[in-house]
């Protein structure tokens, strides 16, 4: 891998490589660590306790959240050298810290030892890059290397709709921050690259339920009642199409029904009904808008049968929307560290990242980080047999430190 980062002193990207090369043992100690014990969202006490003491030994002075989850600011401890201007304004890593409700599968030593909970989604990965960023950081502190403010956001509860990122924000964890980046696993990558795009990087993700209710009776005389299932029925085939002829198909919205539930008997008309799914969305404005056009088009096809209807439209995460610049800052570190061939382009995904509140008020990026093993098959996000090469732990420690050191405009 190439280490020259030359818009740097010249000496800071092998002092880079070389700290986080010191912390490699431990790093990937602490990820398999959390992967054996596995917490869900905002129940991370073990996980946000083990963050903290790791942090305080390193000399720093991390804040808890409310609940679960920390933040930890590292600041200049000495006057830059000369010529090197210092900001004021801080740069910050964001690393979730929760895992997900399903059994670990693999067969290795670290597999989860709480049954029915795994770090499925490689949020045991981003949490140790954060953690390594912050102990390579604090060492350039104190030698008077570093030149910005940093801020290390440890996040509960990703995999919450809406998701843990609003606990941060209310917490006043983005106070002060004007530029944040995070960084996600992607399985279909080889350790060693990384993916980057500029604009939308994930959709949006909402939780749609509309209940029907109407009078019941003998499938003999549906004139007679309020015919529920039909209207179910219709409900689920016609909505997904009326919504997507009412929308900008550049949006890529898409509306999928994951259950439907109404009656107990062949010959009863029910008296309700349920109907449930997701809504997801490329496009921020037009995420923005299905709230009003989902009740509009509810309405028509609902009274058309005469049924009584309620809409639950749970609001999930915005898309990610990556800033050109912040993008393009990554791209320059991510250059220098890996060489130009290992940063390549990637597409966006339908999956929802609560990330995107965060952008939603200061520019950053999301990267996606190559974590398959070369040669090996892909094992996909959210399935148990989900693991990850561990060299890409250094590797993401060097790309958050490279944007961390990177010379003050």
């Amino acid at each position: 891998m190439q280490r020259s980062l030359a818009w740097v002193s010249e000496s800071l990207p092998a002092q880079a490589a070389a700290k986080a090369a010191a912390f490699a043992d431990e790093l990937v100690a602490f990820r398999r660590d959390l992967h054996m014990h596995p917490e869900l969202g905002r129940e991370e006490f073990r996980t946000t306790g083990l963050i903290r003491e790791r942090l305080v030994r390193a000399g720093l002075r991390p804040r808890l959240l409310p609940g679960t989850g920390l933040v930890c600011d590292i600041r200049p401890e000495r006057a830059s050298p000369a010529g090197r201007a210092v900001a004021d304004d801080l740069i910050a890593f964001r690393g979730d810290i929760d895992a997900l409700p399903v059994d670990d599968v693999k067969d290795v030593p670290y597999r989860s030892t709480v049954p029915g909970r795994a770090h499925a989604c490689g949020h045991d990965v981003h949490t140790s890059i954060v953690l390594g960023t912050a102990l390579v950081l604090a060492e350039f502190a104190r030698e008077g290397l570093l030149t910005r403010p940093v801020r290390l956001i440890f996040q509960p509860a990703e995999e919450k709709l809406p998701g843990g990122a609003l606990d941060v924000i209310k917490a006043g964890g983005l106070a002060g921050v004007a530029e944040i980046h995070a960084i996600h696993c992607d399985p279909k990558v080889e350790v060693g690259r990384v993916g980057l795009t500029a604009g939308a990087i994930t959709s949006a993700c909402d939780r749609v339920v509309i209940t029907l209710n109407g009078a019941g009776g003998h499938t003999a005389r549906p004139h007679r009642t309020t015919d529920l299932v039909t209207a179910l029925a219709k409900l689920a085939s016609e909505l997904p199409s009326a919504f997507s002829r009412r929308i900008d198909p550049r949006s890529g919205a898409s509306l999928v029904w994951g259950r439907i539930q109404s009656g107990s008997a062949p010959n009863v008309i029910p008296q309700s009904g349920e109907l449930e799914g997701t809504l997801r969305c490329l496009d921020l404005e037009a995420w923005r808008l299905a709230p009003d056009l989902m009740h509009e088009l509810v309405d028509s096809i609902a009274s058309t049968y005469g049924a009584k209807w309620e809409l639950e439209h749970h609001r999930g995460v915005p898309p990610v929307v990556n800033d050109p610049d912040a993008v393009a800052a990554m791209r320059t570190v991510a250059t220098g560290v890996l060489g130009a061939s290992a940063v390549e382009g990637t597409e966006q995904s339908l999956g929802g990242e609560d990330f995107s509140w965060f952008l939603d008020q200061v520019p950053g990026e999301l990267t996606r980080l190559g974590v398959r093993p070369v040669g090996d098959p892909v094992y996909d996000l959210h399935q148990g047999t989900f693991d990850v090469d561990e060299r890409a732990i250094g590797i993401g420690v060097e790309l958050f430190v490279g944007l961390a050191l990177r010379p003050v405009r």
